[in-house]
């Protein structure tokens, strides 16, 4: 068991003892190195040596941030810089002194543009934080943030714009985390939540209610599917599709031909059933995603024209992916035109703002529930995740079959206007 400070340590720490250990003390472990937990229960991994003869406490980061193995590395890299004559620490703050908040924002964003679902939410990520971040932090250098500069950048956004101010701390955090790791500032994380600013700001649940894409009434949306077909257009076909099958709309724009596998019965002269199967790569949980397609969706997909200089299903005028704008203008012209005709448009039963097409899967959602399917299969319909971590590692079933049957009552029930 590693040992508290003026003991030499029987053997060398363990990650699992890092992980674990709360009582405040020095526990060291090798070349100098050790950990030192505070009262408050923060870590630190410190460095001490001989540099150019005085004695030094070089700061090597936290854990989690950084694990031992990375601690270890790094003590043993001073270690021999210093037996060489070298200075680690002016190496460390010449390193430090290179890194502004803006650079570090750009290195991260490189580093992970991969990892982005899609361009969209890159571009958000960016966003965000060129609009909030970036004013108040981007010429300081990284190792200089404090809890104080954080502070100044959600404090005016954290009670007016809640949901966005969570997503800036997050990301504010993920860009500082790398520039940890990456040996750029040392130190705990300004931008945590728990045990950090957690104690600085209210609960986001409790000074915000979370908002709710805008849904079609489940009574009007016969009425409403009635008004959509008498769209015409790509962008109207795709938000037809969106309905009957649940999805969303950046799955439904990105849909190709080679996604989708029509089963047809020898007797007759078209398919009889079909699965669309999204790849992992396309999905918001990054798990590949089957979807029954009922008789209705069938016959909409057969329907429709294809081009030889692209495999999108619903592709735009000029041959390339629909935009989002694009299903979102058909749903808010069905509106405004209902309220010209002298209806009242179609909104949401609980905030009365008008429906939006995710608001389309919340309308499936109450169908559901009404109609007493159980919650765990209408979950996976809309490409939920289901329970814990340890439930769906034992959830192996997708409920494919029984879905089927589920999403062909919803078409009938959509469509129940044009019998």
């Amino acid at each position: 068991m590693a040992t508290k400070a003026g003991q030499h340590p029987q053997k060398a720490l363990t990650a699992r003892f890092v992980e674990t250990v709360k009582d405040a003390g020095k526990y060291f472990d090798g070349h100098g190195l050790f950990l030192r937990v505070n009262k408050s229960g923060s870590k630190q991994w410190v460095q001490r040596l001989v540099i150019n003869g005085k004695r030094t406490e070089l700061g090597l980061g936290s854990p989690p941030a950084i694990p031992l193995s990375t601690a270890r590395q790094r003590a043993l890299e001073n270690k021999g810089m210093a037996m060489m004559g070298g200075d680690p620490l002016a190496a460390k703050r010449s390193r430090t002194k290179q890194m502004t908040f803006t650079t570090a924002v750009e290195a991260y964003l490189e580093k992970k543009q991969s990892e982005f679902r899609n361009e969209k939410h890159g571009k958000q990520w960016r966003s965000t934080l060129e609009t909030y971040a970036i004013p108040a932090l981007g010429n300081k250098h990284v190792s200089a943030i404090t809890v104080e500069d954080v502070l100044r950048v959600l404090t005016p956004i954290w009670a007016e714009k809640t949901e966005t101010a969570k997503r800036l701390r997050g990301r504010i955090e993920k860009v500082l985390s790398w520039a940890t790791v990456s040996g750029h500032r040392t130190g705990t994380n300004p931008a945590i939540w728990q045990g950090n600013l957690s104690e600085l700001l209210p609960k986001p649940s409790q000074i915000a209610e979370t908002t709710n894409q805008p849904a079609v009434a489940v009574t009007e949306i016969s009425r409403w599917w009635s008004a959509l077909s008498a769209r015409e257009g790509m962008a109207a076909e795709g938000l037809r599709l969106l309905i009957l099958t649940g999805a969303r709309s950046g799955e439904i724009r990105g849909m190709t031909w080679d996604e989708i596998e029509f089963q047809t019965d020898p007797v007759a002269t078209s398919a009889t059933s079909a699965t669309w199967t999204i790849p992992a790569s396309r999905m918001k949980n990054r798990r590949t995603h089957r979807v029954p397609l009922s008789s209705e969706a069938i016959t909409l997909l057969q329907r429709l024209p294809r081009l030889n200089s692209t495999n999108l299903v619903f592709f735009a005028p000029k041959g390339g992916k629909l935009s989002d704008m694009s299903i979102s203008a058909v749903m808010r012209r069905i509106h405004e035109a209902d309220i010209k005709s002298g209806g009242q448009g179609f909104l949401d039963p609980q905030s009365k703002r008008p429906a939006v097409p995710h608001g389309l899967r919340s309308t499936f959602r109450q169908w559901a529930a009404e109609k007493g399917y159980e919650r765990d299969m209408t979950e996976i319909a809309l490409a939920h995740f289901i329970g814990s971590d340890v439930e769906r590692a034992y959830q192996r079933s997708d409920m494919f079959e029984r879905r089927k049957q589920m999403m062909q009552d919803w078409a009938k029930f959509v469509l129940i206007s044009e019998d």
